[in-house]
């Protein structure tokens, strides 16, 4: 089980921004939004652990011990041809969440939206940082990478977030669930990531390009 414990270096401002809303905000105090990235780049602890399964996509099956079933079309879709996929769980910890609420209960309410974004900003970029880690491994046996796909997104229903946390062992890094099913920490990800031999690569729209929801405040538009 490849545990990822790589250190941030910086919070991407720009993604912030885009976060807590602000991205058309130009007159926005762009101090304010750095300092909460300072802010949360020492807040956090991140931490990040993957594996690799084989995948039969015509049952939508990953082969884990025991085996998972995926449900959702869109899912379904995203992984066709793939051989295996890699699923990823990641935090930046407990310590930017309770900054968040204790500003926000100090009535900080503006730096408490922007370290929030930031803390989002900063999971993602874990998340991202594992990708890194994974393409090359995955390059080395003939393998492309879809891109990373997470419960709640299109029909990937949120109430098979357990099998995620299962099979990727997050556990091991203190992520698990609350009783509606949200990631505790609550600034986490987890997430799948299709491998098709590279000969069937695709090379459709992924992100926010692939999202048909154009009005999402947070649509990433670069």
């Amino acid at each position: 089980m490849p545990i990822y414990n790589a250190r941030l270096t910086e919070i991407d401002p720009k993604e912030t921004r885009r976060y807590a809303g602000l991205a058309k905000a130009a007159d926005f105090d762009e101090k304010m939004v750095t300092d909460a990235c300072t802010d949360a780049l020492l807040l956090a602890e991140p931490r990040g652990i993957w594996q690799e399964y084989e995948y039969d996509e015509k049952t939508c099956t990953v082969k884990s011990d025991p085996p998972f079933h995926i449900e959702g079309e869109k899912i379904a879709a995203h992984l066709a041809g793939c051989e295996r996929v890699v699923v990823l769980a990641c935090t930046v910890g407990d310590g930017i969440e309770d900054e968040v609420t204790k500003e926000f209960r100090d009535g900080k309410y503006v730096h408490s939206v922007l370290l929030d974004a930031a803390a989002t900003t900063a999971v993602e970029q874990i998340a991202d940082m594992i990708e890194l880690d994974v393409k090359p491994r995955a390059k080395a046996k003939g393998y492309s990478m879809k891109w990373r796909f997470s419960p709640g997104y299109g029909d990937w229903p949120l109430a098979q977030q357990p099998e995620l946390i299962r099979v990727t062992h997050a556990a091991e890094i203190g992520v698990g669930l609350s009783d509606a099913l949200m990631l505790v920490p609550r600034k986490s990800v987890t997430a799948i990531i299709g491998l098709i031999r590279e000969q069937r690569q695709d090379h459709s729209p992924n992100g926010c390009a692939a999202c048909t929801n154009y009005d999402c405040p947070m649509r990433n538009t670069k």
